[in-house]
């Protein structure tokens, strides 16, 4: 009896002692031979045991074996956060898990300016090394992904808002879209809620209208202008003749407009057209979307740049046309709206 006793001792003695040091090695021990900084990738779908191969692999664990017995004890096998992960100093098993579990990455960050097109966001993600360019526009034209943002009939370009955002590496392409329309629905529900009643613009008209405006000036205290003159051709059926939107219809588009793309068919053409474009061009600011909702109470039909960045604007015909021969004297034909560029 008293031999068992020593045995059932000695057991139960092992197992706190093994129990012990099993704690000891999650919770305090670092490895030794870490070659820091180390850098560790985990891809959408990775296993705990490839997970473990790479941390081990990198030495940013000693024991994978211990690793991967903690990780499925604690029930963190399957919340392991895809993404990328950078250790700049040794750090417990504990630690590296936790980092793991609550996805505590690298992120990348991008800032996508104001006035940019779906195609032209991709180009920046993919040159970012972000997201592919293909597959983002594969995405931006899926159905039923437009469909889940109400934007069946209506398609991507002008929902995209213009922001900083930081992403996981591993954050599919997807995602990244969904995250920007999430952001624009946020950023512009409290704007169009503030609508009066005599508005007549929808929402999508509104974000098309705010979306030249965007493309028109970048001087903050002239979208309001730019807006009233805009509404007030609407209201008089006249032409919007905005060199943005034509150019936004083209195929192709050599960086100089020409009187055989203003008389193309498409229907962005406003020179052709005495209405709004059937879309946005671009993904607008809020200035420019308060300026659609909010133009100026002013007489203006035209404006002309003044090469300088800003633009002169007139009521008439003839006040324009004096305009044009002093700021754009050749390049300017007569009846347009404003100047070619910005």
């Amino acid at each position: 009896m008293k031999t068992l006793r020593i045995i059932l001792f000695a057991v139960v003695l092992c197992i706190v002692f093994s129990a012990g040091a099993f704690l000891y090695h999650i919770f305090y021990a670092l490895p030794t031979d870490t070659p820091l900084p180390a850098q560790i990738r985990v891809e959408q779908g990775d296993s705990l045991a490839t997970v473990t191969h790479k941390l081990r692999d990198q030495k940013v664990i000693s024991n994978g074996f211990l690793f991967s017995i903690w990780a499925r004890l604690s029930g963190a096998d399957k919340k392991i956060h895809p993404g990328l992960y950078r250790f700049e100093t040794s750090v417990s098993p504990h630690e590296v898990l936790e980092r793991l579990v609550m996805g505590k990455g690298i992120f990348q960050t991008v800032t996508i300016p104001e006035g940019l097109t779906v195609k032209e966001i991709a180009t920046l993600l993919e040159n970012m090394q972000i997201a592919s360019k293909e597959k983002f526009l594969a995405e931006a034209a899926d159905p039923n992904l437009l469909a889940g943002l109400g934007l069946q009939d209506k398609g991507l370009e002008g929902y995209l808002f213009p922001s900083t955002y930081h992403f996981v590496p591993a954050t599919s392409e997807r995602d990244i879209i969904l995250m920007m329309a999430e952001q624009f629905r946020r950023m512009t529900q409290p704007l169009f809620a503030q609508r009066d009643g005599g508005f007549k613009l929808t929402s999508h008209e509104t974000l098309t209208l705010a979306s030249i405006i965007e493309k028109e000036t970048g001087v903050e205290a002239e979208r309001p202008l730019v807006s009233a003159v805009f509404h007030n051709r609407l209201k008089r059926q006249m032409a919007l003749q905005s060199d943005p939107t034509t150019i936004y219809g083209l195929k192709a588009f050599n960086g100089n407009l020409t009187r055989r793309d203003l008389n193309d068919p498409n229907p962005y053409n406003t020179y052709r057209i005495a209405a709004l474009p059937p879309g946005p061009i671009c993904n607008p600011s809020l200035s420019s979307i308060r300026a659609a909702l909010h133009p100026a109470n002013v007489p203006y039909l035209y404006f002309v740049s003044k090469n300088d960045g800003t633009h002169l604007f007139s009521e008439t015909i003839e006040a324009h046309n004096q305009a044009v021969k002093t700021y754009q004297p050749v390049r300017e034909p007569p009846m347009r709206a404003k100047s070619r560029g910005r």
